[in-house]
């Protein structure tokens, strides 16, 4: 079953990329370009699923992260961090800052709706 995910990416390229996978299964995204703009967003459409890049300008992922688990409307959205991330440790410092998985970029396109779609609530999983 569809979900609502929002994508929240500075990236043109990884936001056309990531939205084309989505669509093609049916999911209605939200974009967003930056952490604010992406919390206002998620407060406003209540998503079933947020994707986070880390390095976003502003304001990172991590206190993107943060700020949106301090909203009670959103403390049980899944967030997973779609990140180019990989040193030892970020996968850590990813979940304490509240992000529920981590996904590596580049993506796969091939597995990449398989990935994401374990992190949907259970009566939207396929």
């Amino acid at each position: 079953m569809p979900g609502r995910i929002l994508v929240i990416e500075d990236n043109e390229q990884n936001m056309y990329l990531t939205t084309f996978i989505l669509e093609q299964h049916g999911h209605s995204v939200y974009q967003a370009w930056d952490g604010h703009a992406g919390i206002e967003l998620a407060g406003q459409v209540k998503p079933d699923l947020i994707l986070l890049d880390i390095q976003l300008p502003v304001m990172d992922g991590y206190q993107v992260a943060q700020a949106l688990r301090r909203e009670p409307v959103l403390v049980d959205v899944p967030i997973v961090a779609v990140t180019s991330y990989a040193m030892l440790g970020d996968r850590e410092r990813i979940l304490a800052a509240g992000c529920t998985g981590y996904l590596e970029k580049p993506i796969n396109p091939d597995t990449f709706i398989t990935d994401i779609e374990q992190y949907l609530p259970d009566h939207l999983q396929s």
